[in-house]
């Protein structure tokens, strides 16, 4: 495989010289993938060929392909070798959720994380939202209005927040919004439930999710990260009574 690279006047990899090895090598990958040489769903050469190619050990070489399926960029098919990923829509959860606890933040910095993207968000879909999209953001308004059962409401509230990030057309935004959704879920597992869980608060979030639809229905970017920051203050001061 690396042969007919070099046989297009392509040189891959280069060899390997007194630096940490596996650090080097993700370098080299990461490289390509960003001068386009590497794209979505491509294969990577088998272990003996980068063996070969980089001059270094496999132990390094499967080091540096379990870094790089940590930080989401590669993954490992049984039996069928290692590739660039085609999806990214979870790469970003698993280093968010480890850097998360190894820095012993607090589930606060994950909501003002949220607070400083979704404010943004919102403003971005309200200037590129269309027809179908505006549909399914109401109908999931509609759905929360019309059932008591808190665990769909509590779902229904993490698909109206992902649609809005989708409407954004921006692919970052939408893993970086879904990483932090899930690790909302993750470390502040009852915190939507305790919210919803009380009437009075299921009254003012359906009266907060239908004043950001019909700024993004307006498609009044200003109105729709206001209504936003003020959707988010309050299940931040809900959640943390500050």
């Amino acid at each position: 495989m690396l042969q007919s690279f070099i046989e297009k006047g392509d040189v891959m990899f280069t060899p390997v010289k007194n630096q940490k090895v596996y650090e080097v090598v993700i370098e080299q990958i990461k490289e390509m993938i960003k001068t386009g040489k590497l794209k979505k769903g491509d294969k990577l050469p088998p272990e003996r060929e980068l063996v070969e190619e980089l001059k270094v050990s496999r132990t390094s070489i499967r080091e540096a392909l379990r870094s790089l399926e940590i930080l989401g960029l590669v993954e490992s098919k049984h039996g069928d070798g290692n590739f660039i990923k085609k999806n990214f829509d979870d790469s970003l959860l698993e280093p968010l959720s480890l850097m998360f606890m190894l820095q012993e933040s607090s589930p606060k910095d994950v909501l003002e994380l949220r607070m400083v993207l979704e404010t943004e968000t919102a403003m971005l879909a309200a200037k590129r939202i269309g027809a179908d999209e505006l549909k399914d953001i109401k109908a999931i308004i509609d759905k929360f209005k019309a059932t008591a059962d808190e665990k769909l409401n509590t779902e229904l509230d993490v698909e109206f927040h992902h649609a809005i990030a989708q409407a954004s057309k921006n692919l970052l935004l939408v893993n970086i919004l879904s990483a932090t959704s899930v690790l909302i879920d993750t470390f502040i597992s009852d915190a939507r439930y305790r919210i919803i869980e009380k009437e009075e608060n299921k009254e003012k979030l359906i009266k907060q999710h239908e004043g950001i639809y019909k700024a993004l229905l307006n498609k009044d970017a200003l109105k729709a990260a206001e209504e936003m920051r003020k959707h988010l203050e309050f299940i931040n001061k809900s959640i943390f009574k500050s």
